[in-house]
This record gives structure tokens, sequence and C-alpha cells, in this order.
């Protein structure tokens, strides 16, 4: 069973390739006329005849290749890959380009001088075929032909035993050379009509930066899910749970001072509890940041910091949404050393718009000495920065200042060029409330 399966996937094959060379032949040698149209209007110096070929070769180059690739897909499954699109431009610009590329002229090689010599080779693969069939079965029809005819060839006995024996080596010998052919030709279309190996390597960055961005994106929006999650469905309970204790507190005055000393007890707990979670709310996603914007945001985390911070944000639309995030979370981090570490009577936060760029510059006056390799803060937020394709740098001299510029894609908001937070004023300054 096993062996009549393979055998069947063989003669699939075999019949496969053997199509596939066949179905070659013309394709490789439909540009032979217009090439020896041209060479001939070049030797005889008919120069006003030179361009037309010479149009119609360079016309077809696309059109035999776009042919060629969906022969090797539809009959082999060999995806000859297209090289990458360039920008949308005005015909007389793209013609150009697509004559000054590279791609186009192995095209052109590929039809105009390899395609006739593999055409060369698949007739001699097809002739393999057609001889061994011929000569395998030579020793029957040569018994059809005239007894006179094969009277007059005293040796004809001998010679169909020639025969025969060539046209078995010949169909022993014609499957292999067909799957050689074909995989030869599989390799030169490869090469020639799909892309280079510097263009292969560029779509494969893209994807993978494509692919980056679709996972910081799902990683974004599971982490908004979960502040969703957490802000109205733990902490409303937590709420209810410590309103509910406030109540008993107050109204239950005839309980036994241990049982109040209790509920009291969990009162206080609870809010703990409510400000441990408000706390971590914020710190996955603050819900302001993704209804009002960077600019509302980071003024809501500059009030709750008890250091004057001085705050401007100029910018002219809302960036992506991972940017936004990126953005809040190391002006985040930022203040939360300062507050730890720093020292700092004063901190002065840029976010600005530069082009295509999204710029955050915070500056303390605190005692420096801030290290991107000493702790995990400042590594994170690097790796944070370099996950959407931006550059963090970080100087912190000895007794300061300490300055951390980051400069980020900006991206596009889903929601579309709305502008930041209109009610946020755009410089701020002054001792903030505390927390």
């Amino acid at each position: 069973m096993k062996i009549s399966r393979a055998l069947r996937r063989r003669v699939v094959r075999v019949r496969r390739d053997t199509g596939f060379l066949a179905a070659g032949i013309p394709l490789h040698l439909a540009l032979v006329p217009l090439w020896s149209w041209l060479a001939s209007a070049v030797t005889s110096r008919a120069w006003p005849w030179v361009p037309l070929p010479f149009a119609l070769l360079l016309l077809g180059v696309p059109v035999l290749t776009a042919v060629q690739r969906r022969r090797y897909r539809v009959l082999l499954g060999v995806e000859v890959l297209r090289p990458p699109a360039g920008r949308e431009q005005r015909w007389p610009r793209r013609a150009l380009r697509w004559l000054s590329a590279a791609t186009t002229w192995r095209q052109a090689g590929y039809h105009l001088l390899a395609g006739p010599l593999l055409a060369v080779v698949e007739l001699g693969v097809l002739a393999a075929w057609v001889g061994g069939l011929v000569g395998t079965t030579v020793n029957g029809w040569a018994w059809t032909l005239p007894a006179p005819v094969r009277l007059d060839h005293f040796d004809y006995s001998t010679q169909v035993v020639y025969y025969t024996a060539a046209g078995v080596l010949l169909l022993c010998s014609a499957p292999w050379l067909t799957g050689a052919v074909t995989r030869a030709e599989s390799r030169i279309a490869v090469a020639l009509l799909g892309t280079s190996r510097s263009q292969r390597l560029q779509q494969r960055v893209e994807r993978l930066s494509e692919s980056r961005t679709d996972l910081i994106d799902a990683v974004d929006s599971e982490r908004r899910r979960i502040e969703r999650d957490l802000h109205d469905g733990t902490q409303q309970r937590l709420v209810s749970l410590a309103v509910n204790l406030g109540l008993a507190k107050a109204t239950l005055t005839d309980l036994p001072e241990e049982a109040r000393t209790v509920i009291g007890e969990a009162h206080r707990e609870a809010k703990e509890a409510i400000a441990e979670l408000n706390d971590l709310v914020r710190g996955l996603h603050p819900a302001v940041l993704e209804d009002r914007g960077l600019d509302a945001a980071l003024s809501g985390l500059a009030a709750r910091v008890p250091v004057p911070v001085r705050l401007r944000v100029d910018l002219e639309g809302r960036a992506a949404p991972a940017v936004e995030s990126v953005a809040y979370f190391v002006v985040s981090e930022a203040l939360t050393n300062v507050t730890k570490h720093a020292r700092a009577t004063r901190v002065d936060i840029t976010v600005e718009q530069v082009r295509r760029m999204l710029r955050v510059h915070i500056t303390d006056d605190g005692i420096g000495g801030a290290d991107t390799s000493a702790g995990s803060g400042l590594r994170g937020l690097a790796k944070r920065v370099g996950a959407v394709d931006g550059t963090f740098h970080v100087s912190s001299p000895v007794g300061g200042p300490t300055t951390i510029a980051v400069e980020l894609p900006r991206g596009r908001h889903p929601a579309g060029p709305r502008a930041a937070d209109p009610a946020g004023a755009p410089v701020r300054g002054g001792e903030p409330d505390g927390p």
C-alpha cells in the first residue's frame, strides 16, 4: 500500500513537471522574433526601425514576467515574489524609475537570454520522453510495417533490440531529468524574476516591523481592557464596601467598642486598598490619556508631584495610542525618580511635535547621577521607547542637572487628527497640589 502511494505520488509529480516544462517553451520563445527583428535592424543599420522592436521588447518584459509568475505558482506551487512597490508617482517618473531598476534588467535578461536556452533544454527533455516511448514500443509497431519493408532490412531484429534498450534507458532517465530541469528553472526564476536578497531582507524587516507594531497595539489594548475591568468592577466593589463600612461605623453606635474598632480598621483598610488600586489602574493605562489625550494626562500627572513642574505641550493633534502611552510612562517614571532620588526643586517638561516625531524633553535641577545600567526603571523605559522605534538618551552628571530626551515616531491616532485636550493650558507652573 505504501509503495503504491509513493509510486502514485511520483507519477503525479513527473506529470506535473512535464506539463510545466511543456508550458514554458512558447513563453521562453515569445520574444525571440522581436529580438531577431531588433538584431537585424541594427546589423542592417535600419535605424528608424530600431525603436519599435525595442519598445515592444520593453513592453513584453513585464507581461511575460507576470505570466511566468502565474505559471510557477499554478503549476508548481512556487511563489516568485514581486519586488516591493515604490511610492506612487506620475507615469514619466514611474517609467524612468522602472527602467533604471536592476530588477527590470534582470527580468529582461531572463526573457531574452536565459529563456531561449531554457526552451532548448525543455525541448530536449520532451524529446527524451518521445524518444523513450518510441524506442520502448518499437518492437510492437515495427510489425505493423509491410513485410517488404522489414525484409529489405535483414538486421532489423537486432536494431529493434538496440532501439528498445535505448528507449528503456531514456524512459528511466527522463523522470530524473525532468525533475532536475524543473528545479533548476525554479531557482533561476526566483533569482531573476523575483526579489533580490536585499529586497527580500527589506520585505522581511517590514513584515517584522508590522508584526511588532501589531503586538504592541495588542498589548496596549489588553492593558486598557484590564484597566477598564479593574475600574468598573473591582474598584466599584471596593468603593461600595468602604461606603457600607463607613455607614456602619457612623450609624451603629450601640455596638461594643471592640466591634466598632474592627469596623473602623476594615474601613481604613478598604480605603487604602482603593488608593492602591487607583495607583495600579493609573499605572496600567490612565483613562484620561485615552479620553482626553496626552496634554490632559500629563497635566494630571504633574499635579500629583510634590515638586514644582513646568509643563509645555505643543501638539497639532493626537499621536498613535501606543506612542502616547510610551510618552506618558516616560514622564511618569521620570517624575517618580525625581520625587524619590533627585532632591530637585524644579522640573521642566516639554512635549512637542517636530515634523513626524514626538519629542519629550525632561530636565530637573537635582543631584544627578542617574544611570541606565544601575537600575531597572530607566533601562525599562529605554526598552519601551525602542519598541516603537524611538530613541532614548539620558544625561545626568553628578551634581546635576538630569536631562532625559526621547524621540518617538508620531504615527496616527485611529480617531483622526483630533487636537489635544483644549481645556488644559499649555504652560503650568508653581507649587501643585499634593497627592
